[in-house]
């Protein structure tokens, strides 16, 4: 449904950097209005140069900060309908299961908090109707992996949070899509060069291609949608 300037609207968290900024670039190429939402003020400030104000609007917050989220959708929603939700924000963590501490589950925990009160307040503004909520999470929604016991807990947490949602919007203008990526190619391991040594880092999957594939099932113009996209990177480059 476009917005006054003929754009449709996406909302995508965490897009200054890695897949949420890929997500957000091939959005405007695509011709859509991203208002993009990151704690990060000096890149958003970056981004706002980068694009024009019909293309990209920064929000600067805490996804977490439900006054932040209560006010940052609001304002978006004058601008016009919201067609697109991409739930991508979140902080890893980690570490061996002993050395787990209460800073750490919080950290994790950020991404399932931030993920309910942005679509919570996105169904709010649509009245509930003909938007798409894109769900970014990861393989370890799927499975158990070793040294990730929180990360991968929180991750099952989003997972069910979704299917719920999809069961009660089953039928509806309301579609929910589960992403499940594997590995990517960003600075998201950062902290855990310990568990994902750099080298080991840049053979996961790019952001770029990740992003154009997952773009490719949420906004193609086919009357279907695809509810659960697990993407993994091919074992070579055959």
């Amino acid at each position: 449904m476009p917005t006054t300037t003929g754009k449709k609207i996406a909302i995508v968290t965490g897009s200054a950097l890695g897949l949420g900024y890929e997500l957000a670039s091939q959005l405007i190429a695509n011709g859509w209005l991203v208002a993009g939402v990151d704690f990060n003020a000096e890149r958003q400030a970056e981004l706002t140069a980068q694009w024009p104000d019909d293309s990209y609007r920064a929000y600067v917050g805490d996804i977490t900060d439900e006054a932040f989220v209560k006010e940052s959708v609001a304002d978006i929603a004058t601008l016009g309908h919201i067609d697109l939700l991409i739930n991508n924000a979140g902080q890893p963590s980690f570490k061996v299961p002993t050395a787990y501490e209460a800073a750490d589950v919080d950290k994790c925990l950020k991404g399932l908090k931030g993920m309910i009160l942005w679509t919570v307040e996105t169904l709010k503004a649509c009245g509930e109707q003909n938007v798409k909520i894109a769900q970014i999470m990861s393989t370890a929604a799927t499975r158990g992996n070793a040294n990730e016991s929180v990360y991968c807990a929180t991750k099952w947490g989003e997972k069910g949070y979704t299917k719920r949602l999809q069961a009660a919007y089953q039928g509806t203008s309301v579609k929910v899509v589960a992403v499940y990526p594997g590995g990517i190619d960003t600075a998201f391991y950062r902290d855990s060069r310990d568990y994902v040594s750099e080298a080991k880092q840049h053979t996961f999957m790019q952001p770029g291609p990740l992003a154009e594939v997952i773009l490719f099932n949420l906004i193609n113009e086919a009357n279907l949608t695809v509810t659960d996209i697990e993407i993994n990177r091919n074992s070579c480059a055959c």
